[in-house]
Parts: C-alpha cells; structure tokens; sequence
C-alpha cells in the first residue's frame, strides 16, 4: 500500500520515526510529508534515511509537476500523526495553506487522523468541533492516549504508540478480526545431531503473505522453518524445525491457513545420536511424513485452506494442483515449479474449483492476490 505520512509541528514529531519504520516493514510504501513546522521538531535527513525517499516540502518547487496533485493521487493512505490543533482546524475547514493539506484535498485516498496535543487543546470546544465535522465527512480520527505530556502535566491528549497508530490504521482492513495462520520456509529432519535433510525454501513467499495479511488487518500467526529471510512486524512468529514442530505449532483454529512451507516428505526412521563419523559406512532408511495439510483440514473443517503444489518445469502443474484441492480438502492451490525456491520473483497458478489463473511477478505481488483471494471468501463469501 502506498502511504502518504503526514507530520506536523508539535513535540510528538520524533514519534513519526517509530511509524516510518513499522509501516516499511509491513511492506508499505510510505512517502513522508512533514510540514514546515514539522521539521522544528525533526530532522528531514532522519526522515529520508528512514523513508528512503527524499523530502520536498516547498510547495512552489517544481510546479511543472503538479506536486500536490501526484502526491494525492498516488496515495492510497494517508496517515497524518501527529496532528496539531492547528492541523485539525486547518482540515476542517478546508484552508490549503501548504503542500500537505494541498495533498490532502487533491486526494481520494483514506485519511487517518492521530491527534497530539496538551489535555486542554484536545478538550476545547473548537477542537472537538473541528474532530466532529472530521469524522462526518468520513475521516478516521484517533483518540489521544492519556499520560504525560510535554509538562509535568497528565491528561488525554499523547500521541498513542506506534503500535497502537498501526492498529487503528487498518482496522477497517479487509481482514480485520480475522485470523490467519501462515507456514514458512522449509523443515529439517535430522540424520544425526549435525546433519539433516532439508530444502532450499527460503521461507520469503510465506512471510510475504504474513505480512500482507496483516497490513490487511489479520491477525497472523507466522510459522517459521527455519526462516532465512526477517519475519514481519504486527506478526506472532513461532520459530520450529522440523514437520512435528511445525504440524504442533500450526493447529490451532483459524479463519484461514496457508500452507507455504516446504514440509519434507521423508524423514529418517532411526537418527543418530551425536555426530557421525565420516568414516562409518550408513545406509539411511526413510520413512514418509505426515501430511499435515490434509490433517489439519480434516481437524479443522471450517477453515478457508490453501496449499501449494510444487511441480518440476516439465509436469502438468493445473493437473497437479487440482489433485491436491481434493486431496488436501483445501479451497486454493497454488502451483509453482522448482524455479521459484529462494528466488525473489515467480510464476505460479492459482487454482480453484472453478478457475485456474497464471500470475507471474514479485513475490510480495503474488502474495496480495493470495490475500485477496482469502478476503474475498472469508469475508465477502460470508
């Protein structure tokens, strides 16, 4: 999601580096747009390292652009935090005295308000008059947390934290007050107390989906095997190894469950205890493991699945996958090849009883319409 953050200038500013950095790592591209006062309180080279953009605020700068314009249409969010009295009077009545409320009014996007002042600014008629006339007109305004102020003083009127902004901004999500419970990365079963037999799945495509269910909303319980990319902010992340660990950490109820998890089919009957000498000949007797999939399906029947079905190059991968929609009980497959492990882009199939839709791009791309899929069923299909 694109978001538009506006600052502007009260002692909460510093507040706004926490918010850059918690919506980045929820995948969101943010565009930081302080006002003049703003930066009083706050650096703007703090804010371009963080946002990884950089900060023009003159209004007149490059008017061939139609700066406000294009900063307003490409948002599909606007957060301001912190929001001023000022501010919030300035929005309630319309005055576009600056390249963030020009912005705000060129813009179709969603405005979320997260004020920040003293108790008795926040109490004063005019404020609560301008607050009202806000939400009228259909913008989100988040109440003030109560503790100490920039005084000795304590009331209503602190900027909330930043994980408390977080929630309240997509709590009107798609997905809110669903829960999703997300697998990643590939399991390990061990050969002795050194070795293992593993995959390369590098776990990205599930923490993708993490953390796209969560800037939807969800709340997410992320299962990692042995994850070798970061997990996302705004998600529970259970850490396991091997397929017990994984099948243990994942069944629990949910509203949906994705299984991106490169699970090992085999494991070894009788591992080694301590390492094994080079030196010793061994043969290694495999024995299939669960299919914790299907298992959790049939334990779970209300659960909206999906699967993945990994395929060589050569193979019928529709095929396949709608094998596995019957054989799994899950509602979505989605089908890639070999190609796909470790890498940062992919092609894959998205099948269902009915349709079979090919999708090829970055894998955070693949992951929204995966989201989106499950939205649609569990919340729209409702």
């Amino acid at each position: 999601m694109r978001v538009l953050l506006g600052i502007t200038g009260g002692i909460a500013a510093y507040k706004a580096t926490g918010l850059v950095r918690a919506l980045r790592e929820l995948g969101h591209d943010v565009t930081v747009l302080p006002t003049e006062n703003a930066l009083r309180f706050i650096g703007k080279p703090t804010l371009e390292a963080l946002s990884g953009k950089s900060i023009d605020i003159d209004l007149f700068h490059d008017v061939a652009s139609v700066k406000h314009v294009e900063l307003g249409q490409q948002a599909d969010l606007i957060l301001v935090a912190p929001a001023t009295a000022s501010f919030i009077g300035r929005l309630a009545g319309g005055l576009a005295d600056d390249l963030l409320m020009n912005a705000i009014l060129a813009s179709k996007a969603e405005v979320v308000v997260a004020p920040a002042m003293h108790t008795e600014m926040w109490q004063n008629p005019a404020t609560q008059s301008n607050v009202a006339l806000l939400k009228q007109r259909g913008i989100r305004v988040m109440e003030p947390a109560t503790g100490r102020l920039t005084g000795a003083d304590t009331g209503p009127g602190r900027l909330p934290e930043v994980e408390d902004i977080v929630k309240f901004v997509f709590a009107a999500g798609a997905l809110s007050g669903k829960s999703i419970i997300v697998t990643a990365g590939g399991t390990r079963e061990p050969i002795d107390a050194v070795r293992f037999i593993g995959n390369s799945s590098s776990g990205r495509m599930g923490v993708e989906i993490a953390r796209e269910a969560a800037a939807q909303g969800a709340s997410v319980r992320l299962v990692g095997a042995n994850l070798e990319v970061p997990a996302p902010a705004g998600v529970e992340l259970i850490a396991v190894s091997s397929v017990d660990e994984l099948e243990q950490a994942m069944d629990q109820e949910a509203d949906a469950i994705v299984m991106a998890a490169a699970v090992s089919d085999f494991r070894v009957a009788n591992p080694h205890r301590g390492k094994m000498s080079r030196s010793q000949g061994v043969n290694l007797e495999l024995v299939p493991t669960k299919d914790l999939i299907a298992n959790y399906m049939a334990r779970h029947p209300g659960v909206f699945g999906v699967a993945f079905a990994l395929a060589d190059e050569a193979a019928d991968l529709e095929e396949i996958a709608r094998q596995k929609l019957w054989d799994k009980g899950v509602q979505l497959v989605v089908g890639n090849t070999v190609k796909a492990l470790g890498s940062s882009k992919s092609s894959v199939l998205l099948v269902n009883d009915e349709t079979s839709e090919p999708v090829t791009g970055s894998k955070d791309a693949i992951a929204k319409l995966i989201v989106d899929a499950i939205a649609n069923e569990i919340v729209e299909g409702a």
